[in-house]
């Protein structure tokens, strides 16, 4: 109500902050005053005593605060994808999908919303959105939108193509969720009339978000990576996703009644042990052995994990921090739970 200038709206169940991150980047690239606010970290009633009629905002935006929202208008809105997650505050999928619709709510046919033509909640909503609907892909070729074909990613409009880059030479980001982000950053950043050059430069500088799919190091010929954001069972098949050696998997923490078939079912080969911590270790443990999973360690405290991934690690191989859980009980958050990995790796001698 109270932030004045142009809005960006992006959520989500998964790849907000990337997204949020890399328009942010874009948006400073091209416009004089921006602010990046909402869940990243950097509250928006904070900067919106500063915004004026100039001001672009980038928000990102979690179900929570769309719950309550009243004037809310964004220029351009986001909803990159919906799957169940914060099951235990909204109760059914049906609340929490209206959440995430939320964000459009005051939008009119001169605004755009962006949306993920391969999610069935956000591809239904596109029919029904009260924006204009601009679709992105990463599994099927559209007429109208944006949609990976082989390593590219084109635009299409009526059936025109344009080829806008090289996933492999034009990205720093891993993995299929990152190009889904991307695809949607450019979809946004070109609904706010960035010029497609400064987008795509601004993307190729581009590196991942601290604790997502984070790169650490590699110690003993063994590679360490950090996805602490992984904090559903969704983002943490992402994780696994972008993996590409046998990796040693840390999982476990809070319970937010989360389900764990899908993110056990993803391991597809690649998990060679599964170490558990927190309050879901058992349940967890219990689900993968019913999926025919059973290489699963146990540990009581998260240096004794990280000594033990250290062992099982093989050169050649990974370990992924990757919870499918919240840091809570153990940790204030998955930001120190990150930063403490990245500690104890960086202390391992070469």
């Amino acid at each position: 109500n109270y932030g004045k200038g142009r809005v960006i709206a992006i959520t989500g169940t998964n790849g907000k902050t990337t997204t949020t991150s890399l328009v942010g980047q874009i948006m400073q690239e091209y416009h004089e005053k921006v602010y990046i606010v909402g869940n990243i970290g950097n509250p928006y009633t904070q900067e919106a005593p500063l915004m004026d009629e100039d001001t672009v905002s980038v928000a990102e935006i979690s179900s929570v605060q769309l719950e309550t929202i009243e004037y809310f208008h964004p220029q351009v809105s986001a909803i990159l994808n919906i799957t169940p997650d914060h099951l235990n505050r909204h109760h059914t999928m049906e609340a929490y999908v209206a959440a995430k619709e939320a964000v459009a709510s005051h939008q009119t046919k001169n605004d755009i919303c962006v949306l993920n033509y391969d999610n069935d909640y956000t591809r239904d909503f596109a029919g029904r959105c009260p924006a204009t609907p601009v679709l992105f892909s990463s599994h099927h070729e559209l007429e109208n939108g944006y949609f990976l074909r082989g390593d590219k990613i084109i635009k299409s409009v009526n059936g025109e193509e344009t080829e806008l880059m090289d996933i492999h030479k034009d990205m720093n980001l891993v993995g299929l969720c990152n190009v889904e982000n991307v695809m949607a950053a450019i979809a946004i950043a070109e609904g706010m009339q960035v010029p497609m050059e400064t987008i795509l430069t601004v993307i190729r500088g581009f590196h991942a978000v601290e604790h997502r799919i984070e790169f650490v190091a590699t110690k003993g010929g063994v590679d360490y990576y950090n996805d602490s954001k992984g904090t559903n069972p969704d983002a943490a098949i992402q994780g696994i996703k972008a993996m590409s050696k046998p990796t040693v998997l840390i999982g476990g923490g809070y319970d937010k009644q989360s389900e764990y078939d899908e993110w056990i079912d993803s391991f597809d080969g690649k998990v060679k042990c599964l170490v558990l911590i927190g309050q879901t270790r058992e349940k967890i443990a219990e689900c993968a052995r019913k999926h025919g999973f059973d290489k699963i360690r146990f540990a009581d405290t998260y240096e004794e994990c990280l000594k033990l991934c250290t062992e099982l690690a093989q050169p050649g191989d990974a370990v992924l921090l990757s919870p499918a859980c919240a840091s809570w009980g153990m940790f204030p958050n998955y930001e120190v739970r990150g930063q403490l990995f990245k500690e104890y790796v960086h202390g391992l001698a070469e």
